[in-house]
């Protein structure tokens, strides 16, 4: 059964069996949620109109200063009728080869960025639950500013 986080203007479901931490800051909200084994998803709200290539550009950095060989795949893709663009991020890890997937979308109300990263064979379950969470995350908005 999933969960429902709903706090700091952010709104979706996630797995109820996975933790989650939470902040405000003057940039934006941010809210992490980690699977009971290595991989997490990072949302982050900021003000609508907020340009979508510094946040790519400040994530990406923040894996290049980690990981020194990376495969970087730019990726346009729609997530109940949003346009999401990104990037899909492979590199190495303890002798494992794990991903993130660094996506945004510009809505009315917000711009939001997602950053989730999991170890290869943990990718394949877990990047279905990262798209839902994402969906439902952009399900919620659309509601929100239909109210």
């Amino acid at each position: 059964m999933p969960a429902l986080y709903d706090s700091i203007g952010l709104r979706f479901e996630y797995p109820d069996n996975w933790s989650i931490e939470s902040e405000t800051e003057s940039k934006g909200s941010q809210v992490v949620v980690s699977s009971p084994e290595t991989a997490f998803w990072h949302a982050g709200k900021y003000d609508a109109g907020t340009e979508l290539e510094p946040l790519f550009d400040e994530a990406l950095a923040a894996l290049r200063s980690e990981y020194r060989d990376m495969e970087v795949s730019y990726v346009e893709e729609k997530i109940d009728s949003q346009h999401v663009t990104g990037y899909d991020v492979d590199f190495y890890l303890f002798d494992f080869i794990s991903t993130a997937r660094i996506r945004g979308v510009n809505t009315a109300g917000a711009t939001y960025l997602v950053v989730s990263q999991a170890e290869d064979r943990e990718m394949r379950t877990v990047g279905p639950v990262f798209q839902a969470m994402l969906a439902s995350l952009l399900r919620h908005e659309a509601e929100a500013a239909r109210s």
